[in-house]
């Protein structure tokens, strides 16, 4: 079992700047993959970004140069840095785990960002 727990979240406005948190319970170094989703109210669940086991990392065409993951191991924590933020970025923001197929999910960070 992997607890999720994201923070950061917050109203902002437009050209501005957030850094989501996600704290895992256990150690992120057994994880395949950890990222982050977002939903818009009333759109589907959107991928955002992800870090695999070994670094490596991807974003999403609408959020590439602006958005960017990293992870600290040592407190096992993976987090989005958020920046020239746009209304249209305005969601819940969902951190994810996968270890070995299994899937696990925080609750959701709200994000605001006013034009």
């Amino acid at each position: 079992q992997v607890q999720l727990v994201e923070s950061g979240g917050g109203l902002v406005q437009a050209g501005g700047s957030l850094r989501l948190s996600c704290a895992a319970s256990r150690s992120i170094s057994s994880l395949n993959v950890m990222g982050w989703y977002r939903q818009a109210s009333g759109k589907a669940r959107e991928l955002v970004a992800v870090i695999v086991r070994g670094g490596s990392t991807n974003t999403a065409d609408s959020v590439k140069g602006r958005f960017n993951i990293s992870s600290d191991n040592a407190k096992n924590t993976v987090y989005l840095q958020m920046s020239s933020l746009k209304p249209e970025d305005t969601a819940v923001y969902y951190c994810f785990a996968n270890r070995y197929g299994a899937a696990y999910w925080g609750t959701g960070t709200a994000v605001t960002v006013s034009s």
